[in-house]
């Protein structure tokens, strides 16, 4: 009883403080003889101080939990899946601050990354172009060298190149340059580049207009038509038709036959509403097919439709079916016929349909002269396509270039309209790098063919620009003869 006195006595004590080491200590100090009933309380004691000490710990827990309920909810909002290194940042801190800290840092360092990374490939290709370049001016250096000196001095180059296998020292750019460009070739490109018309310099004051300097309109092409039109005047002399070719390869067609031929097509032109462009690349395609190929005459009226076909194909948005080209022909032919000669013809050519022809040239020539007027005049332009048409039916007009046809054309145009001054000025010749004495012969001839000094009996082309929608410009001459000019 004493014993218990004291234990309850100490329990009672308001001035000490219970603690877990001496709770555990009175339960040890209470006799095992207790009835059953105490040891009953003596588990709901147990559990009671489990439950307080678990009590006593959800404060704890639960500020932890919290931050750690945050850090998920953060966690959940991660959509980029490819930002790894932004989510375990996440992951280990403990904090919000510090979790955005950590988000933000990677996105920074692959930012750095990608411009390191995008300045180093920009210096890549710096040095690489500058490689290119110093290579090309070493090769345009050695080719005018080989160009300049004279054979003697092409033999000792040669013997020197010779020399590198047993040990002499050699120009390591000469090997390239042999493999790179036939040495055949050179010259030809010399030659040609008389021809070509080079930009304009608007400080020279030559009295030149400038023709592109409208770089508005983007159909133009201002910027890059000297580039185009150079290109176009050194491609017109390849897939050029034999001005002999019916002396040659033709003896059961006449140029008679070929004239009546195209003088139809241009008719059929006009009842389907075809382009210019239509109707001079399908006489290119007659021209280029006949030069090598024999035919009968029977047939040349398919090969005529056929080479239509093609050239609307190729020019026109709307091409005309292959039925309405048989129809046109009262059904001489048939369908079958067509189509077997169309693979005939675009197999012979190799599919090469793009070529220049005069009707490329007029329209560049045509903006130079009306660039020297003060008004443009719809009557030049008119009258400078009738001319170039009339050619088309002229077997004889073969040996002229488009080129010279198209500056003919614009030369006696002019003179035509106004005899006041001469046709010709330094921006026509400009642009056309043709001087009046190298279009002396093709003008004469041309205004032997608008004056029809011959007789000619084929009319669809003068009567197409009788019409007023041309201005009837086929019935205008000139009362003075050109050769005055000349």
């Amino acid at each position: 009883m004493n014993i218990e006195n004291k234990v309850a006595a100490k329990v009672e004590e308001p001035s000490t403080r219970m603690t877990r080491a001496r709770a555990k200590a009175l339960e040890t100090l209470l006799p095992a003889s207790k009835p059953s009933f105490k040891k009953d309380q003596k588990c709901v004691l147990r559990a009671n101080t489990k439950r307080t000490a678990s009590d006593d710990n959800k404060a704890s827990v639960t500020v932890i939990s919290g931050l750690q309920c945050k850090r998920r909810a953060v966690l959940k909002d991660v959509t980029n899946l490819t930002r790894e290194n932004s989510y375990a940042n996440c992951i280990n801190g403990t904090k919000d601050q510090t979790s955005k800290q950590a988000r933000k840092c990677p996105t920074k360092k692959n930012a750095e990354v990608a411009a390191d990374i995008s300045m180093e490939i920009a210096e890549g290709e710096e040095d690489v172009k500058a490689k290119l370049a110093e290579e090309l001016s070493k090769i345009r250096m050695v080719e005018a060298r080989e160009i300049t000196l004279p054979t003697k001095t092409e033999g000792k180059q040669q013997r020197t190149y010779r020399g590198a296998r047993e040990g002499v020292v050699a120009d390591p750019v000469l090997p390239m340059l042999a493999l790179t460009k036939p040495a055949g070739l050179r010259i030809p490109q010399k030659k040609e580049e008389k021809w070509f018309c080079k930009k304009l310099d608007p400080s020279s004051g030559s009295g030149i207009v400038d023709i592109d300097s409208n770089l508005k309109d983007p159909q133009v092409c201002g910027m890059y038509a000297p580039e185009i039109y150079n290109n176009i005047r050194a491609k017109e002399l390849d897939h050029r038709p034999l001005t002999n070719y019916m002396e040659k390869m033709q003896h059961d067609i006449t140029p008679s036959m070929r004239g009546i031929l195209i003088d139809w097509l241009v008719e059929v032109s006009e009842e389907y509403r075809l382009v210019p462009d239509t109707l001079y690349l399908t006489v290119n395609l007659i021209d280029r097919f006949l030069s090598e190929n024999y035919i009968e005459k029977q047939r040349l009226q398919l090969l005529g439709v056929t080479c239509m076909l093609i050239a609307s194909k190729y020019e026109e948005i709307c091409a005309p079916r292959v039925e309405e080209f048989c129809f046109i022909t009262d059904n001489t032919y048939t369908r079958r016929e067509v189509l077997k000669m169309e693979s005939h013809v675009l197999n012979f050519l190799y599919f090469q349909i793009s070529v220049p022809t005069t009707k490329t040239f007029l329209r560049r020539f045509i903006q130079a002269a009306q660039a020297s007027l003060k008004v443009p005049c719809i009557e030049l332009e008119f009258l400078a396509n009738y001319l170039a048409e009339l050619t088309l039916v002229e077997y004889d007009f073969q040996k002229f270039l488009p080129s010279l046809i198209a500056a003919s054309s614009v030369f006696l145009a002019r003179w035509t309209l106004d005899q006041s001054d001469h046709p010709w000025g330094p921006t026509l010749e400009h642009y056309t790098s043709y001087s009046p004495s190298e279009l002396k012969t093709t003008v004469l001839a041309l205004e032997d063919l608008q004056l029809n000094t011959n007789g000619c009996s084929l009319n669809a082309i003068r009567e197409k620009y009788r019409q007023e929608k041309f201005k009837c410009v086929a019935s205008l001459t000139s009362p003075k003869r050109v050769l005055s000019l000349f």
